[in-house]
């Protein structure tokens, strides 16, 4: 006999929807960033997040160069924020 399932479960578990929770995941990084960053809100804004990079807008060179040096931090702060693994590197633009 068929189980009934929630659409919560369905939407979590479906293997082919592993692409929409990615998305949603990426979508949600970016319109939390300034609460898991608010020290960066004037100088970093996240653009997208595509195949599992971050891709922010920064300021100038020197941030540039300031959060490049920082980033595994940043990678593992957003992952541990969400407590899964949604970010692999970022890129600054």
């Amino acid at each position: 006999m068929n189980e009934i399932k929630s659409i919560a479960e369905v939407m979590n578990e479906a293997k082919e929807l592993e692409r929409f929770r990615t998305a949603v995941s990426g979508s949600r990084v970016l319109s939390e960033f300034k609460k898991i960053f608010p020290e960066l809100k004037k100088v970093a804004r996240p653009r997208k997040v595509e195949n599992g990079t971050l891709f922010l807008r920064v300021e100038d060179s020197v941030w540039r160069s300031e959060l490049n040096l920082r980033k595994h931090l940043m990678i593992e702060k957003i992952n541990s924020h969400y407590e899964k693994k949604i970010v692999k590197q970022i890129r600054f633009l």
